[in-house]
C-alpha cells in the first residue's frame, strides 16, 4: 500500500471516528435535555457561569499585567473582569433563578430575532424569487416572534425541547454516517 493510500485511508478513518463520536455526544445530550430538561439547563447554566468566572479572571488579569494598555484600558478591564465574576458568582450560587432568567432572556431575545427577521424578509420582497413563499416566512415568523414575546419561557422550552429532538435525530444521522462513510480522499 502506497503512504498516500495510507494517508487517504487515515483521513476517511479519522472522520469516520469524529462523526460517530460526534453522533454519539449528540445523541446522549439529546436524550438529557428530553428526560430532565430543567437539570439539562441548570448544567448549562452553570457551565455559562463558569466561563463568566474565567473571562472574568482572564480581563482582570489582563487589566492587571498589561504593561502596553494605557490607564483606563487597564481599569477598563479590571472592571469587567470583576463584573464578569460578580456575575459568574452570583449565577452558581442562584443556578435556578439564574437558569430561568437565561430562559427568559433568550425567549425574548429569539422572539425580537424572529420579528425583525420576518420584517426583513417582507423588505425584500422585491428581489424574491417566490413572493408567495416570502410572505408566508415573514407573516409565520412575525407571529412565532409575538407569541414568544408574551411568553418567553413556555417558548424557551419548547425550544429546548425541540433542540434535544434535533440532536437525537441528527445524532444518529451522524452515527449511521460514520459507518456508511467511505469517502475518497
Amino acid at each position: 500500500m502506497s503512504t498516500a493510500s495510507e494517508a487517504g485511508k487515515s483521513a476517511v478513518n479519522g472522520i469516520r471516528t469524529a462523526l460517530g463520536v460526534g453522533g454519539i455526544l449528540a445523541v446522549i445530550v439529546g436524550i438529557l435535555i428530553l428526560v430532565w430538561p430543567g437539570k439539562t439547563a441548570a448544567v448549562v447554566t452553570a457551565i455559562i457561569a463558569i466561563y463568566a468566572i474565567a473571562a472574568g479572571l482572564v480581563y482582570a488579569g489582563l487589566g492587571i499585567f498589561a504593561k502596553t494598555k494605557g490607564g483606563w484600558a487597564r481599569v477598563g478591564h479590571i472592571v469587567l473582569g470583576i463584573l464578569f465574576i460578580i456575575a459568574g458568582v452570583v449565577a452558581l450560587f442562584n443556578i435556578g433563578q439564574a437558569t430561568a432568567w437565561l430562559a427568559l432572556f433568550l425567549g425574548i431575545l429569539v422572539g425580537i430575532l424572529w420579528i425583525v427577521e420576518g420584517v426583513v424578509a417582507l423588505s425584500t420582497l422585491g428581489d424574491a424569487a417566490s413572493k408567495g413563499w416570502s410572505i408566508f416566512f415573514a407573516i409565520l415568523s412575525i407571529i412565532a416572534g409575538i407569541i414568544l414575546l408574551f411568553s418567553p419561557l413556555w417558548g424557551a422550552a419548547v425550544l429546548w425541547w425541540l433542540l434535544g429532538i434535533a440532536l437525537v435525530v441528527l445524532g444518529i444521522i451522524n452515527i449511521v454516517r460514520a459507518f456508511t462513510f467511505k469517502g475518497d480522499i
